[in-house]
């Protein structure tokens, strides 16, 4: 197994705060509602255990991201955050320009804690709005309603020098001029990043039971990329360009956390269900950590670290996840760091087809990415290219 100059990609903390005031029908992510009080004290006392655990395997290196997510991690008190932020910076040396995001909900009582947050270190927040129109946040089950989620935004815009925030588009029912309507006044709220999903039907969902039973109507296939294209073209031309496949910012407010991942950075996962990619010595392991949160924490307190997951990747595993990461993003990739990683070179003649056919673009010497074509075809071409 090799491992390729991981520090090209960063590396970054992520911790996974499991627990949420209401499970929304489309999310599938590993999130749990908790009709008694979490003891917040003793879940901030595991995460110290197991980041303990992360930092003696990933010793000499400068943290540039921590990313709280969920679940709601804005569920936690501002003193489980400044706990949990304080063992990250005693286990670490931390970058000078480290980005600490926090995942919140736009509620009025969440907003309440924004300054708490900040004290505590915090300096980006990305806010789970979904949506400005009332009827369809009661359709996506949020909690909010639109008027709270533009009080949360200014709030958030005022607290932190970095603000993001989530919508979900290609709705049941929507229409494209709607869509363009919602998507400018996000733009207009937006200090600096928007995080624009295309809503989709996962497996094990409310909505999947729904959609089966033929009482949730989704866009076709073709107004679906109707969609895409059109939020393309309105946050380029508001000078919010896609940096990533669902992710727009102004050049140099990109969620650095996430370029982690998608330049194929390491990170460490923490927290109940959290994943994770570490260089140890010559081996780039994959770590998963337990799934459900009191199960976790037992298994921390008794073990130091919940993993359910500590394996060595493969060559053609790492190469299969370089590209799967990489080719996400507007950047591309550089297909000298792909020949390190899998220890092979691209196939000439597949990499030429994908390009006659639009759908991969060469940028520079040794760089590709996907072209837009490329980009609703994304797993065909990675596959493709793989192969």
């Amino acid at each position: 197994m090799t491992h390729a100059g991981t520090a090209e990609g960063g590396f970054g903390i992520y911790i996974h705060w499991p627990f949420c005031a209401a499970k929304c029908p489309y999310c599938d992510f590993n999130s749990h509602v908790r009709h008694q009080p979490v003891d917040q004290a003793r879940f901030a006392a595991a995460f110290e255990r197991e980041l303990s655990h992360f930092a003696d395997l990933t010793k000499g290196k400068a943290v540039q991201s921590v990313f709280l997510g969920g679940g709601t991690p804005s569920l936690m008190e501002p003193a489980t955050v400044d706990r949990i932020l304080k063992a990250v910076s005693d286990r670490w040396s931390m970058d000078e320009n480290v980005e600490i995001s926090l995942e919140a909900n736009p509620s009025s009582v969440e907003a309440e804690r924004f300054r708490g947050y900040r004290a505590a270190g915090v300096n980006r927040v990305s806010l789970g709005v979904q949506s400005l129109i009332d009827t369809d946040l009661r359709l996506l089950g949020r909690l909010h309603d639109a008027r709270t989620a533009r009080t949360a935004i200014e709030t958030a815009r005022a607290t932190f020098p970095r603000l993001s925030f989530d919508l979900i588009y290609a709705r049941p029912g929507q229409a494209l001029s709607g869509w363009e309507q919602e998507l400018n006044e996000a733009i207009a709220l937006a200090a600096d990043h928007l995080s624009l999903y295309q809503l989709t039907i996962e497996e094990g969902t409310p909505f999947h039971t729904l959609f089966h039973a033929g009482k949730l109507q989704m866009p076709d296939p073709d107004l679906g990329a109707e969609f895409y294209e059109l939020t393309q073209n309105v946050t380029a031309a508001a000078g919010l360009p896609a940096y990533e496949v669902s992710n727009h910012a102004r050049p140099g407010a990109e969620c650095r956390h996430n370029l982690v991942y998608w330049r194929y950075g390491d990170y460490v996962g923490v927290g109940p269900g959290a994943h994770g990619r570490i260089t140890v010595g010559v081996s780039r392991l994959a770590t998963s950590t337990e799934r459900h949160p009191e199960t976790w924490l037992d298994n921390v307190e008794s073990h130091g670290q919940a993993l359910i997951e500590n394996a060595g990747l493969s060559e053609e595993e790492q190469g299969d996840e370089f590209l799967l990461m990489g080719l996400r993003l507007t950047e591309g990739i550089d297909l000298k760091r792909y020949e390190r990683y899998a220890s092979r070179s691209i196939d000439p003649a597949r990499l030429a087809a994908l390009i006659e056919h639009g759908m991969v673009e060469v940028i520079g010497e040794n760089r590709i990415r996907a072209t837009r074509e490329g980009f609703f075809v994304l797993d065909a071409v990675v596959a493709d290219l793989a192969a």
